[in-house]
């Protein structure tokens, strides 16, 4: 990758990273679901009339929808909002890499390898010591805990939308999420009316202010549609194998920005959880090792050196 992609790769992780922050401030202005309505409606429009028809079938672009911006988005946000805090919550949700290898092997057949079964371990392990640090930290308190188990499924929603996105194959990443971004806006403010009601949504509208306007403007047009149009650009022009291992900077840069603008402080505990979650994450993103692509060519071999000495009806070996 030449320099610029390399800096354009480390700024979209920085942007994605900082929006943990973002979404904590955005929450003390909006209820989480009519924020999270509200940020797919502006990142829809006007974007979805300049970027032309959607160029994959309308199933897949309602299933990610669906599954992304009403599931994982309003997991998300309302996890958050009971108390997860945001940089934990940039860290917990790279787990979604251990659920996407999973959903991946039941629906594609891709079946995980050796290494990556170890960092699907090493993962979980990390989001256990995250749970323990979080419930030490927070005295056993149900929202808190609750708002982190909320967070964990968001990425388990997310791994889904990751295996209908792979299924969909998009040949315009901008021009999906654009227009997946129609999709989550009347469920989730179907959901926000019944949920949260509609007075409690008319004073947060009522209320909005400078900070409330650019806190959408940044998780709608800055976090989506540039954070997704440039990646799907790297993407387009690079190896996922060259551009994917970036999105391991998204929990530094998460917990970094936490710790710096909301005084989050990071225990040993967590730094430990961290390390784990991350190196299990980059375990289960790895390609195929040259050990194990040498291993699956010797058990080929080997099988058909069985089939070789088979004797068939006739007592005479069969090729």
């Amino acid at each position: 990758m030449r320099p610029a992609h390399i800096a354009l790769a480390a700024l979209v992780t920085a942007v994605w990273g900082v929006n943990f922050v973002v979404i904590e401030v955005g929450l003390a202005h909006f209820p989480p679901l009519l924020f999270s309505a509200l940020r797919f409606l502006v990142a829809a429009l006007p974007a979805v009339f300049f970027v032309g028809r959607p160029k994959v079938a309308w199933k897949w672009i309602v299933g990610v929808g669906l599954a992304l911006g009403v599931a994982k988005f309003g997991l998300l946000f309302t996890g958050m909002d009971l108390g997860a805090p945001a940089g934990l919550s940039s860290l917990v949700l790279q787990v979604q890499a251990v659920f996407t290898a999973l959903f991946a092997f039941v629906a594609l057949g891709e079946r995980p390898g050796r290494i990556k079964l170890i960092g699907m371990g090493v993962a979980l392990a990390g989001i256990t010591v995250a749970a323990v640090d979080e419930a030490s930290a927070t005295g056993g308190a149900s929202g808190a805990l609750t708002g982190f188990v909320l967070v964990i499924a968001a990425a388990v929603c997310w791994g889904v939308s990751n295996v209908l996105t792979r299924k969909a194959a998009p040949p315009d990443s901008l021009n999906f999420m654009v227009w997946v971004s129609t999709v989550p806006v009347l469920p989730l403010l179907g959901l926000s009316l019944l949920l949260e009601g509609p007075e409690r949504d008319l004073d947060a509208l009522r209320a909005l202010d400078w900070t409330g306007a650019g806190v959408i403007v940044y998780v709608a047009w800055i976090t989506t549609v540039f954070g997704f149009g440039a990646w799907g650009w790297l993407l387009r022009r690079h190896p996922a194998s060259s551009v994917a291992p970036f999105s391991l900077l998204v929990p530094v840069f998460g917990m970094s920005s936490a710790a710096l603008f909301l005084g989050e402080s990071i225990s040993p505990l967590r730094w430990c959880a961290a390390a784990l979650l991350v190196g299990g994450v980059a375990l289960t993103s790895v390609r195929r090792t040259e050990v194990e692509r040498r291993g699956e060519v010797r058990d080929v071999q080997e099988e058909r050196e069985a089939r070789v000495l088979v004797p068939t009806s006739n007592g005479e070996p069969t090729a």
